[in-house]
């Protein structure tokens, strides 16, 4: 059940913001960067090596510092990632090759999702630090998100349940084979 609540009974200074809270993506926080591996200790689910199968681990595209992943839990179909292959945090650490590799990547992968969708915009950022709402914080990674005209509608908010017209991995198979060599 959605719950608006009004700023003046949570003894707020009213600011015209109707809030909509959304406790159970709580559980994704909290978890998403901590993943059991196979011999029960941790690791990053975004530290790939050139052993990881490209499909298995949904990687669209390998460069020389950086490779481009489908998001396991995209916010739309074709939802990129694209990260270092270094295990760092932090936009301030990447090196000049690394920083520069991220933008040709992100560029390249919105032009091939405006080639295979048609997508109308796109919402490209990184979210730093687990206070700066990352995911993931220990592993830099900036968000590539197709959008179109009528793609936020009501089923996340009223039927928790995010309507995706395309299997993951068709998008994958989609992805990887229009990039560029």
């Amino acid at each position: 059940m959605v719950e608006w609540v009004d700023a003046d009974t949570m003894g707020g200074e009213p600011d015209g913001f109707e809030r909509l809270w959304t406790p159970h993506r709580m559980a994704y926080v909290k978890n998403a960067s901590v993943r059991p591996d196979n011999e029960g200790g941790t690791s990053c689910p975004l530290c790939k090596t050139p052993e990881d199968n490209d499909r298995d681990h949904l990687i669209v595209h390998r460069g020389d510092t950086c490779y481009v992943v489908l998001n396991l839990y995209p916010y739309n179909p074709g939802h990129l990632m694209v990260c270092p292959y270094r295990h760092i945090g932090w936009y301030t650490d990447v090196t000049d090759a690394e920083r520069a590799e991220m933008a040709a990547l992100t560029q390249t992968g919105m032009r091939v999702l405006q080639a295979l969708t048609g997508t109308e915009g796109f919402n490209i950022g990184m979210n730093q630090g687990r206070t700066g709402g990352a995911g993931i914080h220990e592993h830099l990674h900036q968000h590539v998100v197709p959008r179109w005209v009528g793609d936020s509608n009501f089923l996340p908010v009223i039927g928790h349940t995010k309507a995706l017209p395309e299997l993951l991995d068709d998008t994958w198979q989609r992805v990887s084979e229009a990039w560029p060599s």
